[in-house]
């Protein structure tokens, strides 16, 4: 049963929550019953009509346990929104008038595409901008919460349209980028969490342009992140960001500077959650297509061990990721000290039930390349049962 029904463009009624799930949350365009597709700003308007058929009805089956819906709070409008924002503007309201905008935001879907309209987010990304020392706190039940600290939670709150992330990446020339990276080496572990999970959003809409010019400061602080392990929504949001910006060669050897692999590795160690070790599967195998990548793994006492250790244990991606990490190693950095501690790491028996599961014919391929690689120097160790190698033809 509607509790609040509203009434979208195409003339079709929904509930309010539901419809607000479809469009914003699922990010859906058209009409779900029509299919045509919703103009911009999209408007829902109160079905008052049907809301009080629907009350009435409640009221006159009461004795049958039928509780009345109560009158819904009227949703929020671009003029309240923008008288906010100019009193936002005054330092001595500034934070009271952000708490508000905070609470309004936390309602529903709709005012949070309200506010975006009407220009929080620039007035948000402004606070965040702005390096003046002389910033207002006010004391909160964990802490003290600066008018930054509260203008990014709001601005991550938001949960931005695709629009309104491309207008932060290009404002000012990558500034608001700079301005995250600022708040991860100076911000509380709260603020921390925002900045690389807002930053995370940005990225997966970014274009090569802002990838390729990211500075060394922002590895090291996204690293710190990752390195301090602040929630699992930072770690995660951390390994995406790097995942989006490792593509790239010069980012791999800035990331691997930064000790990313290390970090890896001993959280790896560690991880047991599927999504979270496909991720530093992902970017591992990123950092070790590059020289330096690949001598920060081997360097590692653990490195080759952990890699190894997850194939065919994770999922089909970070399997195809290990083996991977193993054949650019094979390929570019093997020594005989390598191929020894592959041998000893059990390596060979992995990558041969690797040629008898389901895993890939890209996978099957490479771990067959491996093979071939050292089967001069595997084949007569007293480690690999008699004629395991010989079973499989290179």
């Amino acid at each position: 049963m509607m509790k609040d029904p509203v009434t979208i463009s195409t003339g079709i009624t929904y509930d309010r929550e539901n419809i607000e799930k479809w469009i914003f949350s699922a990010k859906n365009n058209t009409c779900p019953v029509t299919k045509q597709s919703l103009i911009t700003g999209i408007e829902l308007t109160p079905n008052v009509t049907l809301r009080r058929f629907i009350q009435s009805w409640c009221t006159i089956n009461a004795s049958h346990g039928i509780e009345r819906f109560p009158t819904p709070k009227p949703p929020v409008s671009k003029p309240q929104i923008i008288k906010l924002l100019k009193e936002a503007k005054s330092p001595k309201m500034q934070m009271k008038s952000l708490k508000t905008l905070r609470s309004i935001a936390s309602e529903n879907d709709a005012n949070k595409r309200c506010m975006e309209s009407a220009g929080a987010m620039e007035f948000l990304a402004s606070i965040i901008n702005n390096n003046n020392s002389n910033e207002v706190f006010e004391e909160e039940e964990e802490g003290f919460m600066s008018t930054k600290d509260e203008a990014l939670s709001i601005l991550y709150q938001l949960k931005l349209s695709e629009q309104g992330l491309k207008s932060l990446i290009m404002s000012g020339n990558g500034e608001f980028i700079q301005s995250l990276t600022r708040v991860m080496q100076h911000g509380s572990y709260e603020s921390r969490a925002y900045a690389v999970m807002l930053m995370k959003d940005m990225f997966e809409i970014s274009t090569p342009t802002l990838v390729l010019s990211l500075k060394q400061e922002f590895f090291t602080q996204v690293v710190q992140v990752l390195r301090d392990e602040i929630s699992q929504k930072a770690t995660k949001a951390s390994l995406q960001v790097l995942v989006h910006a490792c593509p790239f060669g010069r980012n791999r050897v800035k990331a691997a500077e930064e000790g990313t692999i290390r970090v890896l590795v001993d959280l790896l160690l560690d991880s047991s959650e599927k999504r979270v070790c496909e991720l530093m599967l992902i970017l591992l195998d990123q950092l070790c297509q590059s020289a330096e990548g690949r001598a920060e793994l081997l360097n590692h006492p653990g490195g080759l061990a952990i890699v190894s250790k997850k194939i065919l244990r994770v999922s089909k991606v970070g399997s195809e990721r290990a083996i991977k990490i193993l054949h650019s190693i094979s390929k570019f950095s093997s020594t005989p000290s390598v191929v020894q501690e592959m041998l000893s790491l059990g390596v060979v028996a992995k990558l041969c039930l690797v040629l008898q599961v389901d895993c890939g014919s890209k996978s099957k391929e490479r771990a067959r390349e491996i093979l071939k690689f050292h089967a001069k120097a595997w084949s007569n160790s007293p480690c690999i049962p008699n004629n395991l190698l010989s079973s499989y033809p290179f």
